[in-house]
Parts: structure tokens; C-alpha cells; sequence
């Protein structure tokens, strides 16, 4: 109950950005399914007199109704950049197969008889196909483009990944938050538009053949104009911002930044994983980012200075069970072999190296722990197994593969990893609940994020790195039975990032200079 009252508040809350995310769902499913229409059902009729190609054409759109939706969205993208384009190219490849089988099904359907009975009255092939064929083939013709609708209209929620829009904004903010109605603010809407789709066509499909010609060429008409619903006016501005989900949603994230700053900027939703290369291709502005990350060296991108010092400090540091160091007292030590060792450039760096360079992440995180001279070969293995967990950016692989290593190689336990978990409350709550035994935090993040103490509490810690980590470390112990152990040394604070030349011809430095400039 409680849970739905949540989900109807949000609704409330977020009408209009419903429904525009709805109106954004709707145009895309309809122009997709108009591609695959005009392409699906001439294919579909060329394979009923040049059957031998079916088998060809059927199992190459088989093939690609296998490949995963997220999957084939990253292969357009270096194509096709981020935005509508891929997501609709995507969503047209997915309608191919049951628009052209079923097209080819229905037309093979009709009986021989009939159509020899109209070639008897002297009707050329083509007429035979247009006036008998076609009509009466129409209702199989019609499931299939009822199949391809209610798939694409699932399909469209990742679309909001590659910053295309729709329903699936608020689905994987709620992910990336773990918010329950957030998730369902996107997934009831969501399933609600494919069930209204899937019953007006099967009343369609239930019409005579006659009706049903005039209802298919309404539609043809329809569709472009649905496709129009994803080009309504939008809000514009000078510049335009990518953010990533779990940014847009925090409270140390987007909405910390408009409170302090007063900034309005528009912007779309990214996966966390492109949102640099949107940036860099020139698709958006402003991103967020992390100060730290590697691609900021590789793309030439500029940290604008938080004047106002609206994010709070993230020093990073392991986050461990405490019933896992009680169990394992030999534990503690050996994961703060890595306290103070590594300072902000030495972690861009490394991330540097894995972003951009392309090496592995315990290739890195090895050679790192040799130049220090703290690796050790592996010991034998007697004693129980560490699990090791890890978000899903670079930073975290490096910093788990170093933890592993020093495991191996100072205890006999053996470890396991879990690495690329999500978001900070997919990792927290695995924590909490003993699938992992530690993973690598930040004292920001634990914070505002997981804590969320009152605004006067905040207040009192003045943003100081070591009030920050004692609070966060009391906290966790009494609430949580969790214990933050020492300090890595580097600050991964929250970022927004502009191009740098794009930046410095507009004069803008820091988060202020960007507000003032946006307000001109």
C-alpha cells in the first residue's frame, strides 16, 4: 500500500513529464512500425512469387530478433549517434519478422482455387494479388503487425538509455535508485499502452476483408501523424545536457545543483556509460561525470569548479560486513594496505588506461599493486570465500581487482566478485542482505544518498572530508552493522563536464559561470 501511494504521489508530481513521455512512446513505436510496414509487407508479398528467397530473408530477420535490444542499440550508436535514430532504426529491425512472415503466411494461405478461379476470369497476377490475394490475407497480415506493435512498445522503453525518450526515463532512474514507484511510473503506462494497441488491433483484425482494406490504408495515414507526436516543441535553451539516471535523481545529484545553483538547463537522460561519448561526439553540452573519471583526459573535456561546493566530498574507501571482519579478523589489515595510496591524478590514470586505452581492469590494477610493492602471489586456499561487488563504471573494476589481489595474495580465503551491480542502492542493498561482503563506496554517496540525514545535520558537517567520513562511519555501524574502513585517499566527486573548447569560447569555468550564462 505503501508503495502505491508513493507511485500516485509521483504521478501527481511528474504529470507533465508523463505525458510527454508517453506522447514520445507513442511516436516512436508508430514510426517504426510505419518503416517496417512500407518495407515488411512490399518484402513479404515479393517472397509469395519468389519463394525459394523466403528461408533466406526470414532467417536473416530471425537472426535479428535474437540479438539483445541493448546490444544492438550500442551497435547503432557509433553509426547513428545517440537520440531517435537508432532507437527507431532498432525498433523497425524488430518488427521485420512477423510483418513479413506473416504477410507471406496470409497471402499462402489463400485457397488455390479461389485465386485460379479469378485467374480464369482473365485478372493479370498482379490484379490477382491486389483485389483477391491481398484482402483476404489481410487478417493475417494484421497479427502480425499487431505482434510487431506490442513488442516495439516494450522494446521502446530502452530507448530513454540512448537518450531518446518515452516510459523507460522513469523505469531506469527507479533502477538506478532502487525506487519501486519510480519503476512502476514508467513499466504500468508502459504495459497499459501495449495492452490499448494489442485490443484495438485485434477489434480491427476481427473486421470483414472489405473493412479492413479501408481500415489499412486509415492507418497508413494515422501512423505518420502518431510520428509526429515524438516532434511536439520541446523546451529548448542554449545549451543541452545529458544526464545520466542515477544523476537526475539523487539528491547530491541534479536536483542539489538546481537548489544551490538555480540552474535550469534542458536535458535528456543517457546511459552512464555514453553520456562522455554524447559529449564528445557533440550530441549534448553538459554532462555529469565523475572528477576522477579517465575519458575526461581522453576527450578534453573541463571540470567546471563547483564554486558553491553543492556536491560533498566522495572519498572513496571499502564498505565491509561486520560480521566478515569478526569472522575474519586478518581481513581488516590487508584491505587498508590501499589506505592514502592513491591520490586524484594517479586514479584518473588508472581509469585513463581502462576507459580510453582499453586495458583490462586487473591488468591495471596489478601492475599498480607491483609498482608499490604490494602484490604477493596467490597463498593456497583453506579458508571461506570474500565476495567482492563492484558498480558498473571502470573505477569500481580497477579498485575490486586490487582488493581481490591483496586477498589472494596476504590471506587464505578465496574470493569471489560480482562486479557491475548498477547503481549505488543495487550494491547497498546486496551488501546489507550478504550476496557481497564489501564493495568500494564514497563518503558522499553514503551520505546523502544512503543516510539522508536532516538538512541541519548536513549543515554541521560543513562539507569537511573528515566530519563527512566520521558521520558516515558512526552511522553505518549503528544502523547497519557496516563498517567503512580507511580512506583510499582520492576524491571522486560528482562533476559537471563541458567540452573544453566549446567552454572556453563561452567563458565558462565553473557550475556559477554556467548558471549565469544560461540565464543571459
Amino acid at each position: 500500500m505503501e508503495t502505491l501511494k508513493e507511485l500516485f504521489t509521483f504521478w501527481q508530481a511528474q504529470a507533465s513529464k508523463l505525458g510527454q513521455q508517453t506522447l514520445e512512446h507513442i511516436g516512436l513505436t508508430a514510426a517504426s512500425l510505419l518503416l517496417a510496414v512500407l518495407v515488411g509487407v512490399p518484402l513479404g508479398l515479393l517472397l509469395t512469387r519468389r519463394p525459394r528467397w523466403a528461408p533466406a530473408v526470414l532467417g536473416f530477420t530471425g537472426v535479428l530478433q535474437t540479438i539483445p535490444s541493448i546490444a544492438l542499440l550500442g551497435f547503432l550508436i557509433p553509426v547513428l549517434g545517440i537520440g531517435p535514430g537508432p532507437a527507431i532504426f532498432a525498433l523497425f529491425l524488430y518488427s521485420l519478422l512477423p510483418i513479413i512472415r506473416n504477410t507471406l503466411a496470409g497471402v499462402q494461405g489463400v485457397s488455390p482455387a479461389v485465386v485460379e478461379a479469378a485467374r480464369g476470369l482473365g485478372l493479370t497476377d498482379g490484379q490477382v494479388l491486389r483485389r483477391v490475394e491481398l484482402p483476404l490475407a489481410l487478417p493475417v497480415l494484421f497479427a502480425g503487425v499487431r505482434t510487431a506493435t506490442v513488442i516495439n512498445v516494450g522494446v521502446a522503453t530502452l530507448a530513454a538509455y540512448i537518450a531518446a525518450g518515452g516510459l523507460g526515463e522513469f523505469i531506469f532512474g527507479g533502477i538506478a535508485l532502487n525506487n519501486p514507484a519510480m519503476i512502476l511510473a514508467g513499466a504500468i503506462p508502459a504495459a497499459g499502452l501495449a495492452l490499448a494497441f494489442d485490443a484495438a488491433l485485434a477489434g480491427l483484425q476481427r473486421l470483414s476483408a472489405r473493412k479492413l482494406v479501408r481500415v489499412g490504408g486509415a492507418l497508413l495515414v494515422l501512423l505518420p501523424l502518431l510520428s509526429g507526436l515524438y516532434l511536439l516543441p520541446r523546451a529548448t535553451g542554449k545549451l543541452l545536457a545529458g544526464f545520466s539516471p542515477e544523476f537526475v535523481g539523487r539528491a547530491d545529484g541534479l536536483p542539489g545543483v538546481r537548489s544551490t545553483y538555480h540552474l535550469e538547463v534542458p536535458n535528456v537522460v543517457i546511459a552512464p556509460a555514453l553520456v562522455y561519448e554524447a559529449a564528445h561526439h557533440k550530441d549534448v553540452d553538459v554532462i555529469d561525470g565523475y572528477s576522477t573519471d579517465g575519458r575526461i583526459k581522453a576527450y578534453n573535456l573541463r571540470v567546471l569548479r563547483d564554486d558553491r561546493r553543492a556536491f560533498p566530498p566522495y572519498f572513496a574507501a571499502p564498505v565491509v560486513r561486520q560480521r566478515v571482519l569478526a569472522e575474519h579478523p586478518e581481513l581488516q589489515p590487508v584491505l587498508e594496505k590501499l589506505a592514502g595510496q592513491i591520490n586524484d591524478s594517479v586514479m584518473t590514470e588508472l581509469n585513463y588506461r581502462v576507459d580510453y586505452l582499453h586495458e583490462a581492469p586487473r591488468a591495471v590494477a596489478l601492475e599498480f599493486l607491483r609498482k608499490r610493492g604490494l602484490w604477493r602471489a596467490p597463498q593456497p586456499v583453506r579458508g571461506a570465500t570474500i565476495v567482492l561487488g563492484s558498480k558498473i563504471f571502470s573505477e569500481q573494476y580497477i579498485l575490486a581487482e586490487m582488493y581481490a589481489a591483496l586477498i589472494r595474495g596476504y590471506t587464505s580465503l578465496d574470493v569471489a566478485t560480482k562486479t557491475g551491480l548498477g547503481g549505488t542502492s543495487i550494491c547497498f542493498e546486496a551488501l546489507r542482505n550478504g550476496a557481497i561482503d564489501l564493495y568500494p563506496e564514497y563518503t558522499g554517496t553514503g551520505l546523502l544518498v544512503l543516510l539522508q540525514p536532516s538538512p541541519a545535520t548536513l549543515d554541521s558537517l560543513h562539507g569537511d572530508p573528515k566530519a563527512v567520513y566520521q558521520y558516515v562511519q558512526q552511522d553505518f555501524r549503528r544502523r547497519y552493522g557496516l563498517e567503512w574502513l580507511a580512506p583510499i585517499g582520492f576524491n571522486n566527486t560528482y562533476a559537471l563536464l563541458m567540452r573544453q573548447q566549446q567552454a572556453a569560447q563561452l567563458g565558462i569555468a565553473s557550475v556559477s559561470d554556467l548558471s549565469r550564462y544560461l540565464r543571459k
